[in-house]
This record gives C-alpha cells, sequence and structure tokens, in this order.
C-alpha cells in the first residue's frame, strides 16, 4: 500500500526533475532539445500507461495506439470545430479515450494473452480504417489539416515554443506521479496478484474482469493525454497516429526500459526517439537500422536496460551483506 513518506520522497524527486527541466531553455537555445524533451514527454506517458497493461496487469496488448491516436483527433476536433478552451478539450479527449477504453476494454480483458493482444489489434485497425474513411470529419488520409488552435488559457500562450515546452513538462510528470500513485496503492498491488495469479485471485473474492478493465480504462486515458500533447506539438492529428506501428514502437519502448521499473518505459522512450533522430540522419535505411538495435537490446540484454541495472545493483548489495 502508498506510504505516505514514501510517496512524499518521490513528489520531491519529481519536483526536482521539473524544476531541471523548466530551466533547460534558460541552458540552451536550441530548439533540437526542446523538441525532443516534447516528445518525450508525450511518448513517455503512453509507454509508461501501455505498461500498466503489460508490466503491471500481464496483459500484452498490440492496440495501444488507438487511445494515442484517439485523444489526438478528440482533442483536434474539439478545438477545430467546438472551438472550446485548452483544458476544455484536453478533458474531453481524456473522456472520450476512458469511454473508448471502457467498450473496447469491457470485450478484450475477458480473453486470455495472444487471443487478447490480437484482438486489441483488431480495434486498433478498425479505428485506423474509420479514420481514413470518415474524411469529413477527420481529412483522411491528410488528417486534421489547417492547424489546431492554440488559445491563450490562464495566462499561458502555448503558441509560444517555450510555454509549450513547460506545459508539456509539467503535464508528463504530473501524468507520471498519478499512474505511479495508482500502481503503489492496494488497487496496484490487487492488480500484481492478478497478474500473478487470476485464479488464486478469484478464490479470494478479487473479480479479475473488472480489475483488468479498470487497468484498461486507466491505461487508455494516460495514452489519451500523450496524443494530446504530440497534436499540440506537430499542431495536427494524422491516422498514423493510430496505425499498428505506433503501437509496436510503444511495445519496443518497454523491451528496450524495462518492464519491472516505473521509468524503465520512459528511459526506452528516450532511447527509441534519440536512436530515430540519430539513424534517420545518418540512413536512409532507418527501419533495417532500428530493427537490428532492438534485435540487439532483445537479445543482448534478454530484458530492459533499467532491470539489467536494478538486477546487477542487488546482486552488489547481497554480495557485499554477504562478505
Amino acid at each position: 500500500m502508498n506510504n505516505p513518506s514514501t510517496f512524499g520522497k518521490e513528489v520531491l524527486w519529481a519536483m526536482l526533475a521539473l524544476a531541471l527541466l523548466i530551466a533547460v531553455p534558460y541552458l540552451t537555445s536550441s530548439r533540437i532539445a526542446l523538441d525532443f524533451v516534447i516528445r518525450l514527454a508525450s511518448f513517455g506517458i503512453f509507454a509508461t500507461s501501455l505498461n500498466i497493461l503489460v508490466g503491471y496487469g500481464g496483459m500484452v496488448s498490440f492496440g495501444h495506439a488507438m487511445f494515442f491516436g484517439g485523444g489526438a483527433y478528440a482533442y483536434g476536433l474539439l478545438m477545430q470545430k467546438a472551438g472550446v478552451s485548452i483544458p476544455v478539450a484536453m478533458l474531453g479527449g481524456v473522456v472520450f479515450c476512458a469511454l473508448l477504453g471502457l467498450a473496447v476494454g469491457g470485450i478484450c480483458v475477458k480473453l486470455k494473452e495472444i487471443y487478447f493482444s490480437f484482438l486489441t489489434l483488431a480495434f486498433q485497425m478498425l479505428l485506423h480504417s474509420v479514420i481514413l474513411s470518415w474524411s469529413s470529419l477527420t481529412g483522411g488520409d491528410q488528417g486534421l489539416t489547417g492547424g489546431i488552435p492554440r488559445p491563450v488559457f490562464l495566462g499561458i500562450n502555448l503558441a509560444d515554443a517555450t510555454s509549450l515546452y513547460w506545459f508539456s513538462c509539467v503535464v508528463g510528470i504530473v501524468c507520471l506521479l498519478l499512474i505511479r500513485y495508482i500502481l503503489q496503492s492496494p488497487y496496484g498491488y490487487t492488480l500484481r496478484m492478478v497478474r500473478d495469479n487470476a485464479d488464486r485471485a478469484r478464490f479470494l473474492g478479487i473479480d479479475v474482469w473488472r480489475v483488468r478493465l479498470y487497468a484498461f480504462v486507466l491505461a487508455s486515458s494516460f495514452a489519451g493525454v500523450g496524443g494530446m500533447l504530440m497534436a499540440m506539438f506537430v499542431s495536427g492529428a494524422f491516422p498514423e497516429f493510430t496505425y499498428w506501428t505506433m503501437s509496436g514502437e510503444a511495445v519496443f519502448m518497454i523491451m528496450m526500459g524495462g518492464l519491472h521499473v516505473f521509468i524503465g518505459p520512459i528511459v526506452g522512450a528516450a532511447l527509441l526517439l534519440l536512436f530515430n533522430d540519430v539513424i534517420t540522419r545518418t540512413t536512409e535505411y532507418h527501419g533495417l537500422a532500428l530493427g537490428i538495435i532492438v534485435l540487439v537490446f532483445a537479445l543482448g540484454f534478454k530484458r530492459g536496460i533499467t532491470d539489467v541495472v536494478v538486477q546487477l545493483f542487488r546482486s552488489a548489495r547481497g554480495k557485499g551483506a554477504q562478505s
């Protein structure tokens, strides 16, 4: 269960990280660095939300991008068509993703292992097809064109690149803290119990379907926030946000960063973004090069980087205690 003092320390660490991130624009004028952190905030939330299902729930989803793209489109359409404020549009995007997650998850979480994985992929491709075919609303394969408005709210002007950077950092830190708090709550430990032994959890009176469904809805909602940050960054929403390759990238982030350490997906997101940026600038065969890198990580480490580091640290501590 949550220990108030432990979580308080985590909040302090998060505030320290936020302070360092806020200071970056004063230390460098490089737009590349600021843009990288904005994208990291978006994909970090996206990958961490998927790890709620994969690492903590034991449910490997191949269709998580439906919520990343769903959040981006819901936010963009509310801003373009309804002309609401940014906070209202973000709330609407979260509600849309939560309801979509409730509908999809209500069906998928009843299934096991590979059936769950491929059914989530099927729902994702269904949403992708709807986006492509409903061109009068979504813009079809061109996406939401014309830009997404960025009206000033509470004195914050997201049309300014530095303000957008600071806003993304705050949203990223807050979302990660919320996910951390949920996973360290009694519900989070119940989710782990269901992951480890669903039959025993049922014997103890736990509604396994409901626990998994809650995890699915939570993961969907946070993925939508990641998609909204990306929509703000690129000032649009595109069908690629809901394509199966986007879900694959989130899985790669978790594989490279680590399943069992909370910051693992964030580390994996940073690595994948860095590899993508470097490879696309150095070779036209970026898909092949990135695939080789992912293969090296999968075969060489056999787990994420943070998982390996934590295991080595614990082994060193164990040897030190014995000596």
